[in-house]
């Protein structure tokens, strides 16, 4: 009979989650509780911006301040709550000396979150918008500045109309080769 593992919250200093994802991981090794402590998860997705015509991937928190931990709940007790507790800059657990599991429809959206952002790639940090102003930094329209008409999500692409001897004309282009005017 396998037993129940439940996710539960931690409450961490924003900033700090991957080192402390360490720390506890390494705690659990000394203390031998692997199997009980069967995983501890940063919930984070893949994002990227568009800089000077290239793209730059980053990860980002989707839970700043959070950690998330997976343990057999019915051998999950006090000796081992402490433990996790008192490791610098963890706050408590949701729920403190007796943490409350998530709800498993709560902990799969998450966790299924962050499998589907591995799985799609990257997400746009800052989305590109139908009537935002860009210039264009790649292709024959290089240093023309237009409007966005229509934004093409799947295909990464973008129809913008730019002014070509005072009449505007639409022309195609990827993500890649235009930038956000400020």
């Amino acid at each position: 009979m396998s037993e129940e593992k439940r996710w539960y919250s931690l409450r961490v200093i924003s900033g700090k989650e991957r080192k402390i994802k360490e720390r506890i991981e390494l705690e659990v090794k000394r203390s031998g509780w692997e199997d009980v402590v069967t995983q501890v998860l940063v919930p984070t997705e893949k994002v990227y911006k568009i800089r000077g015509g290239k793209k730059i991937v980053q990860e980002r928190n989707i839970l700043p301040g959070y950690i998330l931990v997976q343990a057999i709940s019915k051998h999950f007790t006090g000796e081992m709550i402490q433990a996790i507790a008192n490791i610098p800059n963890v706050i408590h657990f949701l729920g403190r000396n007796n943490p409350i599991p998530m709800n498993e429809n709560e902990a799969n959206r998450m966790l299924g979150k962050v499998d589907e952002s591995q799985d799609i790639g990257e997400a746009l940090i800052e989305p590109y918008i139908v009537g935002e102003t860009v210039k264009i930094t790649d292709g024959p329209f290089n240093n023309f500045i237009g409007d966005i008409l229509e934004v093409y999500e799947d295909k990464k692409k973008l129809k913008v109309s730019v002014k070509i001897f005072g009449r505007p004309t639409e022309v195609e282009l990827n993500y890649i080769q235009v930038e956000k005017q400020n």
